[in-house]
C-alpha cells in the first residue's frame, strides 16, 4: 500500500538522519572534509546566488514601486523589500537555488558512489560511509546556506537601491532610514538565518538519503537526483510555512 510504503520511507529517513548525527565526530579528517565540502557546495554556489539575488531585488523594486506609488506610499519601498526578503523570500529562494546547484550534486555523487561500489568498498575497509561521505556534506550545508542567504539578501538590497535611487529617483536617505527602521536584527535577520540553517540541513539530508539509497545503476542515479530536488524543494516550502506560522505571530 502507498501509505505503508510512505511510512516505511519516513522511518528509514529518520533512522538515516540519526546515523548522520551519530557519525558527526569532530576528528581531523572530518574537519578537512568539511572544509572541502564548504567550498564545493557553498563557494561554488556564490555566482548563481549573486545573480538570483540581484534580479530578485530588481523585480521586487519595480513591482513594489508601481504598487506603492498608486497609494502614494513610495517611501515605504525599502520597508517592503526588507521585510519580504528577510522574512520569506531570502531564505526560501536561496534554499531552492541551493537545491538545484548543490543538492543535486550531493545526490548524484552519492548515487555514483553506490553504483560504482565505493560505498561497499568503504564498508569493507571498516570505514563508516555515512561519516566519510554524508556527515561533512550535511554540516557544510547547515553552515553555508545561512551565509548564502545573507549574501543573497545583500545583493538584492544593493540592486534595489540602485534601481530605486539611481533610476526611479527615490531619496537615498529615505531609502536607507526606512529600511533600518523596519528591519529588526533578531526578529527578521536572525529568523532568516534560523530558517536557512533548517533549510540547508533539510536539503542535504534529503539529497544524501536519496542518493545513498539509490539503485546501483546510472538510471538509478538520475532518478535519485531528480527525486532529491523535487522532494527537498517541497519540504523547504512546507517547513517555511510551518516556521512562519510559529515565529511570526
Amino acid at each position: 500500500m502507498p501509505a505503508v510504503a510512505a511510512l516505511q520511507a519516513l522511518g528509514r529517513a529518520g533512522l538515516f538522519s540519526l546515523s548522520v548525527l551519530r557519525a558527526s565526530l569532530p576528528t581531523r579528517d572530518f574537519f578537512a572534509e568539511l572544509v572541502r565540502e564548504i567550498y564545493k557546495i557553498g563557494g561554488r554556489s556564490l555566482p548563481i546566488i549573486a545573480v538570483g539575488g540581484a534580479f530578485v531585488g530588481l523585480v521586487l523594486t519595480l513591482q513594489g514601486y508601481r504598487t506603492l506609488t498608486t497609494f502614494g506610499a513610495s517611501d515605504a519601498l525599502s520597508t517592503l523589500l526588507g521585510l519580504s526578503l528577510y522574512r520569506e523570500l531570502g531564505p526560501v529562494l536561496t534554499a531552492l537555488l541551493f537545491i538545484g546547484r548543490a543538492g543535486s550534486s550531493i545526490a548524484a555523487e552519492l548515487g555514483l558512489m553506490r553504483a560504482t561500489d565505493q560505498i561497499k568498498a568503504l564498508e569493507l575497509m571498516a570505514i563508516d560511509p555515512v561519516a566519510k561521505a554524508v556527515a561533512p556534506r550535511f554540516w557544510a550545508a547547515v553552515l553555508t546556506v545561512p551565509l548564502l542567504t545573507g549574501f543573497f539578501c545583500s545583493l538584492a538590497i544593493s540592486a534595489s537601491w540602485f534601481e530605486a535611487v539611481q533610476v526611479l529617483g527615490l531619496d537615498n536617505g529615505t531609502f536607507w532610514s526606512a529600511l533600518q527602521g523596519s528591519v529588526d536584527f533578531w526578529d527578521d535577520f536572525g529568523i532568516a538565518l534560523l530558517k536557512s540553517a533548517v533549510f540547508g540541513g533539510t536539503c542535504a539530508l534529503v539529497a544524501a538519503f536519496v542518493g545513498y539509497h539509490a539503485e546501483p545503476t546510472i538510471e538509478g542515479t538520475s532518478v535519485a537526483t531528480t527525486r532529491a530536488v523535487v522532494n527537498a524543494s517541497l519540504l523547504v516550502l512546507m517547513f517555511n510555512f510551518v516556521m512562519s506560522a510559529l515565529l511570526f505571530q
